[in-house]
């Protein structure tokens, strides 16, 4: 006699993200619609450090969409440790009445279906949310978008710190633009969206860009 498994019931929101298509790699970079996100987490490894922080907020029409910013905290299983909790202030007193991630995982995927992921040294972004839609029966779409490579492509060597990506707010500064609550998911995503839209910007007046080029930058 063969034992079947129960089934596992698949959120509208996943199942919306599951049927959702990227945009083709040759549309033009104006005409796509971003989530960009960032994470606060109690470390940097997906494999056994966890989210508690989540933020997203679209991009369409090249402009950001504040109002639709989307953005909780998560309980982790396990409290962050005092090293971290100095970089994103999330204390346990504050995450005790979080919900976990399974309950927010429905507006994370309402952010990011039918968008391209965008985040700054967007490996620590794609291998938590990785592991948080796995879950799910989900992979992390593609392509992923990295303001800290592209920032490469647009800085001048001298600008670069030396084997290591730049700090959001580095880069930032750097190119005049303001910082955002660093630190606060809400906050760096918001400083994340607008060096994305410079970036792009200036990388698509040297040579119209498309998806699929930004994408290849961003590979390195």
């Amino acid at each position: 006699m063969r034992l079947l498994r129960p089934r596992r019931r698949r959120s509208a929101a996943a199942s919306a993200y599951r049927a959702s298509k990227p945009p083709a790699l040759g549309t033009p970079w104006r005409d796509a619609h971003y989530a960009v996100v960032d994470l606060e987490t109690t470390g940097l490894d997906p494999r056994r450090d966890e989210i508690v922080s989540f933020a997203s907020i679209p991009i369409e029409d090249a402009r950001v969409m504040v109002g639709g910013t989307r953005a909780t905290i998560v309980r982790p299983a396990r409290m962050p440790e005092a090293e971290t909790i100095r970089i994103h202030g999330l204390r346990p007193a504050d995450l005790a009445d979080a919900p976990v991630l399974p309950e927010v995982l429905d507006l994370m995927l309402e952010s990011l279906t039918g968008r391209v992921l965008v985040a700054h040294v967007a490996w620590v972004e794609r291998g938590f949310l990785a592991v948080a839609l796995k879950r799910a029966g989900l992979r992390v779409a593609e392509p992923v978008l990295d303001t800290s490579v592209l920032a490469q492509q647009v800085l001048a060597p001298e600008d670069l710190g030396e084997g290591q990506a730049l700090s959001l707010g580095d880069v930032a500064r750097t190119l005049g633009l303001p910082v955002h609550s660093p630190h606060v998911a809400a906050g760096d995503a918001l400083t994340t969206a607008q060096l994305f839209l410079a970036l792009a910007t200036h990388l698509d007046h040297k040579e119209p860009q498309t998806i699929g080029s930004l994408a290849r930058l961003s590979s390195g």
